[in-house]
């Protein structure tokens, strides 16, 4: 399915995207040409406050993905809330503007596979021409899948290192140009899954452990432009993600066999209250909840923890408990997956002819 232009409220197909399943709308208040997309759109802006008068933070851009819902729509709002006008980037163009009327400050949603990089490089462009260069980018965009690593779809463990690595990746690249301009600040979410790997959630965990040591190494990178990068170390958020991994009998019991407050679920909005905290301070490590700061000493023998923890759980458990996959988590996740889906199969590309 090609990407969906609006002109005046009338839906429109354009060309199909290079990445072939991409549905993009572009910032709206005048008219934006997007070639590679082979379409035109003009929206109307929904404007409101734009935060306290004197606040240096009002009138400024953030960019958020994943911003449907969970974590994403609530950062979107707490930064609209301190003034920034938002635009917010996901796969549910529906549940985006719902999100965006909630918001106090001027917004925009764009449906956007984060993956693919041409329709991330016309939604970067729609935001500046449309709401000025970005001062803040939130790479919040991703999925989970958990099963056995043996029996998950092959296709499906890809999508998840896509989404969560690459599509980080291809989200810096779209909006490094703005931020350089800005001075701004980068916002990689992680995960605690980066400290210690846990059984059936390979994908997740991989993606996770990718994305710290990249932006790690794009935070030295950008230090003499004036950019500065933060990671996010989530862990258990109230999502559609933790209700999915509830309803796995193995994952519930190794969430709830963790020691101390590590079994408590936090609120996706209390959440989204430490990381724009973070984003406020620029801060080069953001930890949700705060006590995790505590655990980064202990991380050479985080492994060595998390694995004897998941032996003893995973003994008690039937055989064809471990061996059950549960697809994608959340809401979020099986949207991308059913588009990603209904696109047909990703066919590889053949190695040059000698």
């Amino acid at each position: 399915m090609g990407p969906q232009m609006y002109d005046a409220g009338v839906r429109a197909r354009g060309a199909a995207s290079p990445g072939g399943t991409n549905r993009s709308r572009p910032c709206p208040d005048a008219v934006v040409d997007w070639p590679e997309h082979g379409g035109v759109a003009r929206v109307p802006v929904r404007r409101g406050r734009w935060g306290m008068d004197g606040d240096r933070r009002a009138g400024r851009v953030a960019v958020v993905t994943g911003a449907a819902r969970g974590v994403g729509a609530a950062t979107a709002r707490r930064l609209a809330e301190r003034g920034l006008r938002v635009a917010l980037i996901g796969r549910e163009l529906g549940t985006l503007e719902k999100v965006a009327r909630s918001l106090p400050t001027e917004s925009c949603s764009l449906e956007v596979d984060v993956t693919d990089e041409a329709a991330l490089r016309g939604a970067a462009r729609s935001v500046a021409e449309r709401m000025g260069p970005a001062s803040v980018v939130v790479a919040n965009a991703g999925i989970a899948a958990a099963g056995p690593f043996a029996t998950t779809e092959a296709a499906l463990w890809d999508r998840v290192i896509a989404v969560n690595l690459l599509g980080s990746a291809a989200t810096a690249r779209a909006f490094l140009p703005q931020l350089v301009r800005t001075r701004g600040y980068l916002l990689q979410v992680a995960s605690t899954a980066a400290f210690g790997s846990a059984p059936l959630m390979s994908a997740y965990c991989a993606s996770k452990a990718g994305v710290e040591s990249y932006a790690q190494a794009l935070r030295t990178e950008l230090e003499p432009e004036g950019v500065q990068v933060g990671i996010a170390y989530l862990h258990w958020t109230g999502t559609g993600m933790i209700e999915g991994i509830e309803a796995h009998p193995v994952l519930r019991e190794l969430r709830a066999h963790q020691p101390g407050p590590g079994s408590r679920v936090h609120s996706a909005e209390q959440v989204a209250g430490w990381l724009v905290r973070g984003v406020e301070r620029r801060a080069a490590a953001v930890y949700a909840p705060r006590w995790l700061r505590l655990v980064q000493p202990l991380r050479p023998v985080l492994p060595l923890v998390v694995s004897h923890i998941a032996r003893r759980s995973l003994a008690r458990m039937p055989a064809r408990e471990l061996r059950r996959t549960t697809g994608v988590l959340g809401p979020g996740g099986r949207a991308d997956w059913e588009d990603r889906e209904a696109a047909g199969p990703v066919v590889p590309a053949r190695p040059p002819q000698s």
